[in-house]
């Protein structure tokens, strides 16, 4: 099995790792680089529990070749909070009760950053949608979906100078 090195950035951050034939991104960015935030769930591509953001876009970690990040940006929840500042989408899920059992929070997280990073002001079925490769046994949904069409009042908001 041969080796591969990439290099990627990683929240910002250059990072340099290598890969195995064959590895999927969630195993490198869990044990190659020790990001814990993508979670291991179905490890099928059919939960969303491992989303992460490479390039603006959402991707199933888990489903992603590690070798085809070589150049490329990937975010994780890591990435989302400025030191104890948390994202807006953060502390949306935190008011909201979004987050119950927590696992697939990294997941829902990422998908609906990616969704707000390109649709600032998104309908309601615009976050449906956004989010519905995402499985979560806790919240009925209702909550996140609360939570993410606020964050997206609060980002508009917040950039007219209001508070």
């Amino acid at each position: 099995m041969a080796r591969k090195p990439v290099q990627f950035h990683l929240n910002g951050a250059e990072k340099a790792a290598f890969c195995d034939d064959g590895q999927n991104l969630l195993d490198l960015l869990r044990r190659g680089v020790g990001d814990l935030t993508p979670k291991y769930g179905c490890g099928q591509g059919t939960c969303g529990a491992c989303t992460v953001i490479i390039d603006g876009k959402p991707h199933l970690s888990c489903l992603t070749l590690a070798e085809t990040i070589d150049g490329r940006s990937v975010e994780t929840v890591n990435g989302l909070s400025a030191g104890a500042r948390l994202h807006p989408l953060q502390e949306t899920f935190m008011r909201n009760f979004a987050a119950q059992c927590g696992y697939c929070t990294p997941g829902m997280l990422m998908a609906a950053k990616a969704l707000l990073d390109r649709e600032p002001r998104p309908t309601r079925e615009a976050v449906v949608e956004a989010i519905g490769g995402n499985v979560c046994r806790c919240t009925g949904y209702e909550a996140i979906i609360a939570a993410v069409l606020e964050a997206a009042g609060a980002s508009q908001a917040n950039s007219h100078g209001r508070s």
